[in-house]
């Protein structure tokens, strides 16, 4: 098997560096950010005789784009016939789904917009989940559906689906191109729709008559899009009050959500903190914005958060939220969380704007702006002698810290703990790849043993919390981040949902790596139904444990993989080195673990974060009248 090069993949990602690509740090200590196309990417054409599929693909090459992600089928078939002599970069993957999440880890890694090809009919609704994904996490996506000829659309043709109303609810915009000559405009629109303001999955459609219709392709187009103003720059007045209270307050919380890392705003929300002293909670979305290392972290809030951290939020009196949305899971039971906290909040959506919570002050703008205008209203307030001092509600939360830190119990079993495997995976490998999650205990796993020092190095579903794609969305990033180490931490359910894109990684030569926590069940479902329905196992247990079904290194072999096995700690370290020495092909290692683990600190569903758990039957002590 013949496989690219690292050196050719890392040619392909830097060829057409674009509007939709601005230029980064080497080192992506500030990654890009996604932004529109604001000016052409190839020089202005006059009109050319093309199909709409050439048209298509000719508007994919002005807009910079490198790779997309996709399955042919019939009626996007006319696409793909230009496609096979463009410049684009096609990868193949073996099912829609992975096309989609294969495109979120793209654009989650490389800030540039990814994209999604699927046919018609099932090939379109298999679009769905990952669609809906990205919109939950405000990822920049364009999807692209084939769809049935005109004529025969609202007639239930074969594979027609109407892929337009199912992901209305799910899109930040979607189209249905109605004539060939509107293609240059409607992909202009959509990765501009998709990159700027709360970024987003925006839909096109095209009906295969219309890929088939003669037409012409110029370049630049020219945008309609009337009404959508997305607001950058905050409101002074709102600005000045925000830093009146941040210089007052005697318990205030930065509380940083994905919007920051979207806004490529975590230099300043570092000079922000850091010039307020202000304690900073992330959220899983947020992961990377704020280095774990800082003195000011608390780390992650939320279900399963740090004490320190969902106290600090729980009792503070100013509370400042910062492209966050005041999710369930940070929450906990809505109308008990942070009752004495005033609240600043700051987002680029004015519609999460007192969605779920009042905000005192709303903020509406772009987070690195609303940041850099924060900074510069702090300094005014601190030149004027007001400033608030913290070092009080330090002292209460350093005892927190100090009191109560991550940590996990041995098996009694003797088993392997998966904690400790990836606590050791994170300090082995460094702070400078990519690590993406699934969805369950190892994700909060690696949330919480796994330091994440710089922006761009944490990918994993949080919103819609998707089964599934730990795999594709390793591989879109590593497409996009070729000279980066990229590692999907996976479950032994998670993995099989998705692990038949391993053979797009091992033929296209994206060498990725997988570490499986095998503890042979669906291990979050099966820790609730340890605490909350009486140790009754009804349907999690998956075989992977007791009857080896799969077999992970078998099947990691089989899809072209190199599959290692590790079953204790002392061959944790050398079975990661082993992998990390392998550069040219994806690695598979199934780390058998014992099945009776535990994410703790939890906050039950449903419950107040005044009722978090740092360990089963451990409540936390606190002195009410310190805190």
């Amino acid at each position: 098997m013949t496989r690219p090069t690292p050196e050719t993949l890392a040619h392909s990602a830097r060829r057409a560096r674009t509007v939709t690509e601005p230029a980064g740090d080497a080192d992506h200590t500030t990654p890009p950010r996604a932004a529109a196309p604001a000016t052409p990417a190839v020089r202005p054409s006059g009109p050319v005789p093309v199909s709409g599929a050439g048209s298509l693909v000719r508007s994919l090459e002005a807009l910079g784009v490198d790779v997309v992600f996709g399955i042919p089928g019939g009626a996007i078939l006319p696409a793909y016939d230009p496609l096979y002599d463009s410049s684009v970069r096609h990868i193949l993957v073996r099912h829609e789904q992975g096309a989609g999440h294969a495109a979120t880890g793209y654009a989650q890694a490389t800030g540039r917009v990814g994209v999604c090809i699927a046919t018609s009919g099932p090939g379109a609704t298999n679009l769905v989940t990952p669609i809906a994904d990205a919109y939950m996490d405000s990822v920049p996506i364009v999807a692209i559906t084939g769809q049935v000829a005109r004529p025969m659309i609202g007639t239930d043709a074969f594979q027609e689906a109407d892929i337009q109303g199912i992901t209305l609810p799910i899109t930040k915009h979607n189209f249905l191109v109605q004539n060939a000559e509107e293609i240059p405009q409607v992909l202009a629109e959509a990765f501009h729709l998709a990159a700027t303001g709360r970024p987003g999955p925006v839909l096109v459609d095209i009906p295969k008559d219309v890929l088939q219709a003669a037409t012409t392709f110029s370049w630049p187009p020219t945008l309609d899009l009337p009404g959508y103003r997305p607001t950058l720059h905050p409101h002074g007045k709102q600005i000045r009050e925000a830093a009146r209270l941040m210089s007052s307050a005697r318990r205030p919380v930065l509380y940083v959500g994905g919007g920051v890392l979207k806004a490529g705003a975590t230099e300043s929300l570092r000079r922000l903190a850091e010039l307020t002293g202000i304690p900073v909670v992330t959220t899983l979305m947020a992961l990377g914005a704020f280095p774990d290392s800082h003195r000011q972290h608390l780390g992650m809030p939320g279900m399963h958060g740090t004490v320190a951290a969902v106290y600090g939020l729980q009792k503070a009196d100013l509370i400042v939220a910062l492209g966050a949305r005041f999710d369930d899971r940070v929450t906990g039971k809505l109308d008990s969380f942070a009752p004495d906290a005033t609240v600043v909040h700051a987002d680029i959506d004015p519609a999460e704007i007192g969605k779920n919570r009042h905000a005192d002050v709303p903020i509406v703008g772009d987070a690195k702006h609303v940041i850099d205008e924060l900074i510069a209203a702090v300094t005014t307030e601190h030149k004027a002698g007001r400033r608030t001092d913290l070092h009080d509600w330090w002292h209460q939360l350093d005892d927190l810290r100090e009191r109560y830190p991550l940590g996990y119990d041995e098996p009694a079993d003797g088993t392997l703990s998966p904690q400790y495997v990836i606590k050791r995976l994170g300090e082995i490998v460094g702070p400078d790849a990519i690590y993406v999650a699934g969805v369950g205990q190892h994700q909060m796993w690696a949330s919480q043993f796994i330091s994440y020092e710089k922006p761009g190095t944490w990918l994993n579903s949080g919103g819609l919390g998707t089964m599934g794609y730990a795999v594709p969305a390793a591989m879109g990033a590593k497409a996009g981040r070729p000279d980066t180490v990229v590692w999907a931490v996976d479950g032994d359910g998670c993995f099989q949902m998705t692990n038949q894109e391993l053979a797009t990684c091992a033929l296209e030569g994206i060498p990725v790596k997988i570490a499986v926590i095998n503890n042979g069940n669906l291990g979050m479902v099966r820790q609730w139904q340890t605490l909350f329905y009486e140790g009754r196992y009804s349907n999690t247990e998956l075989g992977t444990h007791k009857h080896r079904i799969p077999d992970f290194v078998k099947l990691a072999e089989a899809l072209g993989c190199v599959g290692l096995r590790c079953e204790n700690a002392e061959d944790v370290d050398k079975t990661i080195e082993a992998a990390m020495a392998i550069t040219d092909a994806p690695v598979v290692i199934d780390f058998t673990v014992g099945k009776d683990a535990m994410v703790w600190p939890m906050v039950a569903a449903g419950t107040s974060n005044d009722e978090i758990m740092f360990a089963r039957g451990v409540r936390p002590a606190f002195d009410e009248d310190d805190i």
